[in-house]
This record gives C-alpha cells, sequence and structure tokens, in this order.
C-alpha cells in the first residue's frame, strides 16, 4: 500500500489476536464473540431474520476460522488495532490525526441515541467501537510518508 502512495489509506480492523497457539486463539475468540453475541441480544430479537443470517452466514463461518482452523487452512488471521499500528508505521505509512470535533459529534451521537453500553473512543488516532468497554472494532486513516497533498 505505501508503495502506491495513496492520498488516503482507510483501515478498519477487527480489534482481535488469534496467534498461533490454539489456546491464545480460543480464549480471544470466546471474549470478543461473548462481547458481540451480548450485543446482539441487547439490541436485535433472537428471531430477526437478519440476525440469524448474520450469525449462520458471517459469525459462524469467522469463528470456526478463528478456533478450529490450523496452519494454511485459516483463512483470516485477525491482529489487534495496536499491531496494525506498528506494521503500517514500518511499512513506511504515518497515520492522519482524527477530527476531534467529529469524534466528539459520533460519541455523543452514540450515546444519546443508541444502547448505553455502546463504546465511541480513540486512541492514538484510532476510532475506537465497542461493548461494555471491549473493544470490537477499530478505524485509522494513513498516508505514504512522502505522499503529496492534494489539499
Amino acid at each position: 500500500i505505501s508503495k502506491m502512495k495513496p492520498d488516503v489509506f482507510v483501515q478498519s480492523t477487527v480489534n482481535g489476536s488469534y496467534g498461533t497457539f490454539f489456546l491464545s486463539r480460543f480464549r480471544e475468540a470466546l471474549f470478543f464473540y461473548s462481547a458481540l453475541f451480548d450485543m446482539l441480544d441487547a439490541t436485535m430479537p433472537r428471531e430477526n431474520k437478519l440476525r440469524l443470517a448474520l450469525e449462520r452466514n458471517i459469525f459462524g463461518w469467522v469463528v470456526l476460522n478463528a478456533i478450529a482452523y490450523e496452519g494454511t487452512d485459516r483463512v483470516e488471521r485477525c491482529e489487534t488495532y495496536k499491531h496494525w499500528q506498528v506494521r503500517n508505521q514500518r511499512a513506511g505509512l504515518r497515520q492522519l490525526p482524527l477530527d476531534r470535533e467529529t469524534v466528539k459529534m459520533a460519541r455523543d451521537m452514540v450515546k444519546n441515541k443508541y444502547h448505553k453500553d455502546f463504546l465511541i473512543d480513540e486512541d492514538h488516532h484510532w476510532l475506537l467501537q465497542g461493548w461494555k468497554g471491549r473493544i470490537l472494532l477499530a478505524h485509522s486513516t494513513w498516508e505514504a510518508d512522502g505522499a503529496s497533498s492534494h489539499c
């Protein structure tokens, strides 16, 4: 990505560390998906067709991939946003700051219009989304070092 010298690279990542060891993968997946399913229980009826499709067609496969598959059979290998921060910097990307007013607006909107346990936070220019204190997703923007600005 850094070789392409993009004006902006937007990254969104699942905040999970499904490393090589089974027990650590299992524990991390258990905590992550417990929070995710708890969030679904609090916000959607279990009989909701969209929820059932989401659980069956997406979450089921992702959990299976994270826990049951080994070696080359594993398709996705999630990492925490902090790992991605180091990787991106080593690859020659420079993280762009978040607009404080936009973060405040998102935080206020979630606080005032959504379930009380949803979380919007910021950490080292990452916009974090979570449930009951557990960070589930992280978003950031990057540019290649030396990329020319068109602004």
